[in-house]
């Protein structure tokens, strides 16, 4: 009886003491707040360079070179270049004729070019999207080139002033008709004197001789 007892209370006593562990055990546990946290200031987006097409010399003469530098294009890219020619202005309409020594008249028309220097052409960009290139003109005139980079799209422009070589005048038949009448004239005027020289000397020589 005494045993039976002793048990039930042992019994009892665990339970007692299981009851609030198992309910604490039952309760959510409280999450862990986030630790704020101070995150890096970010760099600021990447702005691309604009592209950009330089000549080294903005005027020229006809038969020189120049070279062409471009920047702000798509890395190892090919760009693509185009030359607009546009010629220089032509003398104003109703400009009288060129007059010939002779009194006739000639008049001027301008004289076309054939180009031979290419209109189109393609350049390379290294690493940073830069690339030169060198260009000789074969006519004259204000040339444009337009550079657009294939893969990129990015487009650019720039001006040349291409001018005509300084060159001695044609020999024409009038430039050399001109100076052979002056000059026939001249000797035409010399033989005269000669002769009116001479005659004054002799008269003078027998005018003395009759004395």
């Amino acid at each position: 009886m005494r045993l039976s007892r002793i048990i039930m209370a042992l019994t009892v006593g665990l339970a007692v003491v299981a009851v609030p562990t198992a309910a604490g055990a039952a309760q959510p546990q409280p999450q862990p707040q986030p630790t704020a946290t101070t995150d890096p200031p970010q760099p600021p987006p990447y702005a691309p360079q604009p592209p950009a097409l330089t000549v080294n010399r903005p005027t020229i003469f006809l038969g020189e070179t120049v070279i062409l530098t471009g920047t702000g294009f798509g890395p190892n890219e090919t760009v693509d270049h185009t030359v607009t020619v546009t010629p220089f202005a032509a003398p104003a309409a109703g400009k009288a004729p060129v007059r010939r020594s002779d009194g006739t008249t000639v008049a001027m028309a301008p004289v076309a070019y054939q180009a031979s220097a290419p209109l189109q052409f393609t350049a390379f960009t290294d690493a940073q999207g830069h690339f030169t290139k060198s260009y000789k003109p074969s006519v004259t005139g204000l040339l444009t080139f337009t550079a657009t980079g294939r893969e990129s799209g990015r487009t650019a422009t720039a001006q040349l002033r291409v001018l005509d070589k300084k060159q001695p005048l044609p020999v024409t038949g009038d430039s050399i008709g001109t100076p052979m009448k002056l000059g026939g004239g001249l000797v035409g005027a010399g033989a005269i004197m000669l002769l009116l020289t001479m005659a004054w000397r002799r008269r003078q020589r027998f005018g003395g001789a009759a004395h």
